[in-house]
C-alpha cells in the first residue's frame, strides 16, 4: 500500500498520514508542526492524506487529527510521531490515545511509525544545522 493518491489499484485501501508532536503553548510551535504536514501532503501529492496533531496543549487534538483523516476516505492512518525519541510519550501515550480515536472509527485501522530518532535524515539535518551555525546563518540561543 502506498501512501500517495487516491485508492490503491486492487485493494480499495486509501491511507493517512497523521503527524503527531507533543503541542505547545507557543503557536509557531504548533504552527511549525502544520507547515511539516503540508510538506509532506506536497511531496507525497494532491490526493494524499496528510493531518497534524498535538498530543495534549493544543488542537487538533489526536481524535480531530484522526477524525479528519477519517473524513477524507482514509481507511487506514499511518500515525508518526514527530519526535526524536521512543520515549514514553512515543512507547505509552501515543499508542492509548491513537486506539482511542481508531475506536471510534469502526473499520479504520492504524499503525505507528517509528519516532525520528537516529534516521540519516535527521543526522544530515543536525549537521547542516551546526555548519549553517558555524556560518552564522542560524539563530543563535545567546
Amino acid at each position: 500500500m502506498a501512501l500517495s493518491g487516491a485508492n490503491g489499484p486492487t485493494t480499495g485501501e486509501r491511507p493517512a498520514v497523521l503527524l503527531i508532536d507533543h503541542g505547545s503553548r507557543r503557536a509557531a510551535a504548533n504552527e511549525m508542526l502544520d507547515e511539516v504536514a503540508a510538506l509532506v501532503k506536497k511531496r507525497l501529492g494532491a490526493e494524499s492524506i496528510v493531518e497534524p496533531a498535538h498530543m495534549e496543549i493544543a488542537e487538533p487534538t489526536i481524535a480531530d487529527g484522526f477524525a479528519r483523516c477519517v473524513e477524507q476516505g482514509a481507511t487506514t492512518v499511518v500515525v508518526h510521531p514527530f519526535m526524536l525519541a521512543p520515549g514514553r510519550h512515543v512507547t505509552e501515550d501515543l499508542p492509548r490515545l491513537v486506539a482511542e480515536a481508531a475506536a471510534r472509527h469502526q473499520g479504520v485501522g492504524f499503525s505507528m511509525a517509528a519516532p525520528l530518532g537516529s534516521h540519516s535524515g535527521i543526522i544530515d539535518a543536525v549537521i547542516e544545522r551546526c555548519q549553517s551555525a558555524l556560518l552564522g546563518s542560524e539563530p543563535s540561543a545567546g
